[in-house]
């Protein structure tokens, strides 16, 4: 583990423990993307937006901190990508397209329901995201974030970028609760992105300093790592 790892999880160990702490969360969420209790208003907030508006396309992370945001996309016809949990297929994306969908959202949003109804879809068979909406364990104002530590939103976004479809254009979300925003640096690496936008139940924060990898970055994954990722393990045979 680097410096810059153990600073992130000293950051994370601190989070958590204030969120359990002040009853933010429900119990055993330690160690998780936080499924903090005032997700629906932060979804709220996040659609009073133009940027959210103006999406038609959204990618998200599949944790339950995210899920009314999720619902709440394909209620109002957008076309919402979803990770595959700890990217464990060689098309590590759930299509979920409202127009199509024979379940309500509010099923097939969830985990469960969009491994049932969803079609998987890798890269090349996606069209360019308006909308990221990442789950963070913590975040600073200048949109700086850590997750859980897996390092799976990073290596999404990294293959979006490669692709051309994450651009300068899209823009980055991070819904959270407001314990989660803090207020001291957080260490990145080179393959960390920051977010553009931090939305809590009751704040809506802009963040000025832009960060994004140019797409993967193989140096910082482990041999352990690309074995364990059906299309890191492809695209490292074809190179």
């Amino acid at each position: 583990m680097t410096s810059i790892d153990q600073a992130k999880e000293a950051v994370r160990d601190r989070v958590w423990r204030l969120l359990e702490r002040e009853g933010a969360v429900p119990t055993g969420s330690y160690g998780k993307i936080p499924g903090f209790y005032g997700a629906e208003a932060t979804a709220e907030r996040l659609a009073e937006l133009d940027v959210w508006k103006r999406a038609r396309t959204v990618k998200a992370n599949p944790d339950w901190a995210q899920l009314p945001v999720r619902i709440r996309a394909l209620r109002e016809g957008k076309l919402l990508y979803m990770a595959v949990p700890k990217m464990a297929s060689l098309q590590p994306f759930f299509l979920l397209d409202p127009a199509s969908l024979d379940v309500p959202p509010e099923q097939a949003a969830e985990k469960k329901g969009a491994a049932q109804v969803a079609r998987l879809v890798g890269v090349e068979d996606m069209r360019p995201i308006d909308l990221v909406v990442c789950g963070s364990v913590a975040v600073n104002r200048s949109g700086a974030r850590i997750g859980k530590g897996a390092g799976y939103s990073d290596l999404e976004v990294a293959l979006l970028i490669e692709a051309g479809l994450v651009t300068e254009e899209t823009v980055i979300v991070a819904p959270v609760h407001h314990l989660q925003v803090i207020d001291e640096d957080i260490p990145e690496s080179e393959h960390d992105f920051s977010v553009d936008l931090i939305i809590t139940p009751d704040e809506v924060i802009e963040c000025p300093n832009r960060r994004r990898p140019q797409g993967l970055v193989w140096s910082d994954l482990t041999a352990e790592k690309i074995e364990a990722i059906p299309v890191l393990k492809a695209q490292r045979g074809r190179s």
